[in-house]
């Protein structure tokens, strides 16, 4: 299968993925909409992450590989596949997410019947043991700059932009809310974010987390606030503080479900 000139370009860091690689991409495979292309940025992986997509990409010629001589981070390898990047629509997904079959299909209609440049969908919650969350992440609708900076709702997995529409853009350079960022800058440049309310990506959740990276994770939204756009130190804090507020929220929910499961 070819994707000469493909209408979407998908986007894919990829470091030591091995072990879910290949699901990822099958979910793009499998996808209703097949006009197309992946692109996989290999962040010098150490496992044997390259050899299975070289191995896919021998039947799909609509996978693409790019290695990156030095490991970089997410932000760099995003950035090089979307200066690669052929189609007019630009989508994301990492490398141990996947996408529903109706995907693509059902998000193009909808920007299309909004003459949308910008858009997110609500997805579900992928445990390692390969269950699904009992209810999907329902979104909010109608988010503008402000409300974003509270709290970064759009799932990056779920996110397709009309290149044709915004423009060229890259991902600010660090390590992590690099993603974050450009959806604050899309708005900026008067793009306002459209939900497709319903589920249609499958978020992989890690069962290695530790307090430290969500300390780290609360210090890079504060570096967001302070030095990427650029917030004076109360306009931080105020806008830190809901940011706060919702992961505890967030914290406290999860404990209570997993109390009514042991009940």
């Amino acid at each position: 299968m070819t994707a000469a000139d493909p209408r979407v370009s998908i986007i894919t860091p990829a470091y030591n993925a091995e072990r879910n690689i290949a699901e990822t991409i099958a979910s793009v495979q499998t996808q209703t909409y097949s006009d197309w292309e992946i692109i996989i940025v290999d962040d010098q992986s150490t496992d044997k992450t390259v050899a299975v997509i070289k191995e896919m990409q021998q039947k799909d010629s609509r996978i693409r590989l790019e290695i990156l001589e030095t490991n970089s981070g997410p932000a760099v390898a995003r950035n090089k596949a979307i200066s690669l990047a052929r189609g007019r629509y630009i989508a994301f997904l990492d490398s141990d997410d996947q996408w529903l079959p109706e995907k693509l299909t059902k998000q193009l209609q909808f920007m299309a019947e909004r003459d949308a440049a910008f858009s997110y969908t609500d997805y579900y919650l992928l445990n390692d043991d390969q269950t699904l969350s009992e209810n999907p992440e329902k979104l909010l609708d109608k988010i503008d700059y402000s409300k974003l900076l509270k709290s970064n709702v759009i799932g990056c997995l779920t996110v397709l932009i009309d290149t044709e529409k915004t423009g060229p853009f890259e991902m600010v350079d660090i390590r992590t809310r690099q993603d974050y960022t450009l959806w604050l800058e899309l708005m900026k440049r008067g793009f306002p974010a459209h939900l497709l309310d319903e589920p249609l990506a499958l978020y992989r959740v890690g069962t290695e987390s530790i307090s430290s990276d969500k300390i780290k994770m609360a210090k890079q939204n504060w570096h967001v606030y302070r030095q990427i756009e650029g917030l004076n130190f109360l306009q931080s804090c105020w806008y830190f503080s809901h940011y706060m507020r919702k992961k505890l929220w967030k914290q406290w929910q999860a404990k209570a479900e997993l109390k009514k499961g042991r009940d």
